[in-house]
C-alpha cells in the first residue's frame, strides 16, 4: 500500500464533507487513518482534520486524491503546482488536471493564485510572468502553453453549508424534489430576485422549450416587463417554439388548450420560414407579423438575447450562433457581469 496525507478544513462536519471523504476512500478500495482532528466549538467555527490515505498502488492513490479534491481535500505536503507544455494547438498534455465548477487555487512560487474564471471540464493554463492562472477549453489551448498536470499544488474550495441565509438557487439545484412545498420555494426565489434587483445585480434566464410547452411563457414575459430579466440565454428550439405559439397558438404542433391541433405539425416549419423570410425576430416585429411572445417582449424591453444552435435545429433562424465553439465563447463572455442565473 502507498500512502499520502491530506487535510480538510472548513465546515467539514455540518456540511458532511468529512463523512463523504471517508466514504469515497472506502468505496475506492483504500483505507484511512485520522491522524489529527479539531472540531469547531461553535456553529461559525471551522474544523480541521488530517487523514492518512492509503491505496494499493501509486496510480490508484493519485486517482483517489483527485476525487477527494472535489470535496476540498488538500495534500498536506505543500508544493508548487506541476506544469507541462501543450503539445499542439487544441491539445492538452497527458494527465492534465480537469477543473470543476468550484473555486480553485494553484500554488506557484509558494503563493496561491486563484484560477479565473470558475469553469468546469477545463484545463488550467498558468502564466508564470504574470503570476496568473486561467481555465481554458480545448479550443483556447495553444502549443507551448503551460498546463497544470497531476494533483500537486491545487486547492479546491468545497461547497459548504452556509451558517446564515440559505441561497435559494443552491437549494433548488441540490435539494428540491417532487414532494417539496413549491409555494415556499417560489416565495423565497421571488424574494431573492427582488434583493438582486434592488442591490444592482444582473439576472440571466436560461430558457428552454419547456417554458413554452407548459404555458409558462406568459409568466416569463411578466418578469421581463417588471425588469427582472437582464439577459436571456436560449437555443434555436426555444425561439421557434415561442414564435410558433405566438403565431399559431401551438408549440411543436401541440396546442396547450386543445392538445393536438389540425395540421399542427406544419406550424413549426412555417414559423421557421417566416423568421428566415423576415430576417429574424426584429424583422418579423417590424413587419407587424410578430406581436406577442417571450422574444417579442425581450425585444420591446431591450433584454440582451444570446442564442446558440445545435445539430437538431430546424433552419436555423437568423441570429442564432451556429458555430458551437463560438457560441460557448459568447455565452461565457456574457456571463461575466451576471450575478444570478
Amino acid at each position: 500500500m502507498v500512502s499520502e496525507t491530506i487535510e480538510l478544513r472548513g465546515h467539514i462536519i455540518d456540511s458532511l464533507i468529512l463523512p463523504k471523504v471517508l466514504d469515497e476512500i472506502l468505496r475506492a478500495g483504500g483505507t484511512f487513518r485520522i491522524e489529527q482532528i479539531k472540531i469547531g466549538q461553535r456553529r461559525a467555527d471551522q474544523s480541521r482534520a488530517q487523514i492518512e490515505v492509503s491505496a494499493p498502488s501509486t496510480e490508484s492513490l493519485d486517482d483517489l486524491i483527485l476525487r477527494l479534491r472535489q470535496h476540498g481535500a488538500e495534500v498536506a505536503k505543500r508544493a508548487d503546482v506541476q506544469l507541462a507544455k501543450a503539445p499542439a494547438d487544441g491539445v492538452f498534455p497527458h494527465d492534465f488536471y480537469v477543473t470543476t465548477n468550484q473555486q480553485t487555487f494553484v500554488r506557484l512560487k509558494g503563493k496561491e493564485i486563484e484560477v479565473r474564471p470558475v469553469m468546469r471540464d477545463s484545463a488550467i493554463a498558468v502564466d508564470r510572468a504574470r503570476s496568473s492562472a486561467r481555465a481554458v477549453k480545448f479550443f483556447d489551448a495553444r502549443k507551448g502553453d503551460e498546463i497544470v498536470v497531476g494533483h500537486q499544488g491545487i486547492r479546491v474550495v468545497p461547497v459548504q453549508r452556509t451558517t446564515s441565509h440559505t441561497d435559494i438557487f443552491q437549494f433548488i439545484n441540490a435539494s428540491i424534489s417532487a414532494d417539496e412545498p413549491k409555494s415556499a420555494v417560489i416565495r423565497e426565489l421571488a424574494a431573492e430576485l427582488r434583493r438582486a434587483r434592488s442591490s444592482g445585480g444582473k439576472i440571466a434566464v436560461v430558457a428552454g422549450p419547456a417554458i413554452v410547452r407548459t404555458g409558462a411563457g406568459e409568466h416569463l414575459e411578466r418578469l421581463i416587463e417588471l425588469g427582472f430579466v437582464d439577459r436571456l440565454f436560449g437555443g434555436n428550439a426555444f425561439v421557434v417554439f415561442d414564435v410558433e405559439r405566438a403565431l399559431f397558438g401551438t408549440s411543436s404542433g401541440v396546442s396547450a388548450e386543445r392538445a393536438v391541433a389540425p395540421v399542427g405539425h406544419q406550424n413549426q416549419m412555417r414559423a421557421v420560414n417566416i423568421l428566415r423570410q423576415t430576417g429574424g425576430i426584429a424583422g418579423a416585429m417590424e413587419k407587424g407579423i410578430l406581436t406577442r411572445g417571450v422574444m417579442h417582449t425581450c425585444s420591446r424591453h431591450k433584454v440582451d438575447i444570446v442564442l446558440t444552435g445545435s445539430i437538431r435545429d430546424e433552419g436555423p433562424i437568423p441570429g442564432v450562433a451556429t458555430d458551437v465553439v463560438e457560441g460557448q465563447k459568447i455565452m461565457r463572455d456574457k456571463l461575466a457581469d451576471i450575478t444570478h442565473v
